[in-house]
């Protein structure tokens, strides 16, 4: 019977994953991609803010220590 979940290994053992593992697996990817859209609209949101200000990265990381 042929089902959606991948298969894990742990040691030499590779299995499909269990009912809970699939669900937090689920979970952790779809945060995964909320982080990554987050973290895109951050720096889009900094590229506007350094252009506004007519600086460079570099520039704003000498002002502000990062």
């Amino acid at each position: 019977m042929a089902t959606n979940k991948p298969t894990i290994q742990i040691g030499n053992e590779v299995r499909e994953m269990t009912d809970a593992e699939h669900a937090q697996y689920l979970l952790d990817q779809e945060e995964a991609e909320q982080q990554g859209q987050a973290d895109a609209d951050r720096a889009q949101l900094r590229a506007a803010a350094l252009a506004k200000l007519g600086l460079t990265a570099d520039e704003a990381a000498a002002l502000f220590g990062k």
